[in-house]
């Protein structure tokens, strides 16, 4: 494993009516031990998957790709401070791997194709071909399938946005070769039932008061999918 373990320490928080620190789970969860090749985290919106997420890339030493000089109505000063209050257990430092967040993604494409217009030999590590010129689906599955060939720690923020459920089967097939001798490591926040059933895979959800250990079947994700593909008239409210 890259990473073994992230350990809490409320202790540190500079404020308890704050997001993220307000958050109860993120009080009460005292550690999360990584010991699978791929780690999903489950749970509604607001729960904190993907805060903590971008706090364990941090924490890890991995760059986060920011746009920069937005102007925000709002502002929130402890948004992004949850990494100086945990703890990476990890064999080295800075950690080999990137993250990966949907919203994002497009300016990492744009700034690849500006290197590439001097450099062409990049796009090589990336599937060969222009990301520009693909849907954006079909450029976050090349970006994918090429970028996770390469050993290290990978975090990925909700990674089936854009793809279909065909595409969604192919990314899940690249993250089950982690556990078939690749030895990558993955950690993703997921809303995705095809991802959330990657063979064995660690799930984690975030529907409560800590952050603990579920199983495929007791997320809400797979209940309501199931329950709508029973019935689905019940959902959408005519026979």
């Amino acid at each position: 494993m890259y990473l073994n373990s992230v350990t809490f320490h409320p202790g540190k928080y500079p404020r308890a009516d704050c997001y993220p620190f307000n958050l109860k789970l993120f009080q009460r969860t005292c550690r999360l031990v990584f010991s699978k090749p791929v780690t999903l985290f489950v749970g509604e919106n607001g729960t904190g998957k993907s805060t903590l997420l971008e706090a364990i890339t941090r924490c890890c030493g991995i760059h986060i790709w920011r746009e920069t000089g937005r102007r925000r109505v709002a502002f929130n000063p402890c948004a992004d401070k949850l990494h100086q209050c945990l703890t990476a257990e990890a064999p080295e430092r800075p950690v080999p791997g990137s993250f990966f967040g949907s919203s994002i993604f497009q300016q990492f494409a744009e700034l690849l194709d500006d290197w590439a217009a001097s450099d062409p030999a990049l796009l090589e590590y990336f599937g060969g071909r222009v990301v520009l010129t693909q849907s954006h689906g079909e450029s976050l599955l090349s970006y994918f399938q090429s970028r996770y060939r390469r050993n290290g720690l990978y975090l990925l923020d909700e990674p089936e946005t854009a793809l279909s459920p065909g595409s969604q089967l192919k990314l899940l097939d690249v993250l089950a070769g982690a556990g078939r001798g690749n030895p990558s490591q993955f950690i993703i926040a997921t809303h995705s039932p095809l991802l959330l059933a990657c063979p064995g895979a660690a799930l984690y959800g975030f529907d409560g008061d800590t952050i603990s250990p579920t199983r495929y079947e007791e997320t809400e994700h797979y209940r309501i999918y199931r329950d709508f593909m029973k019935d689905r008239t019940k959902y959408l409210g005519r026979e």
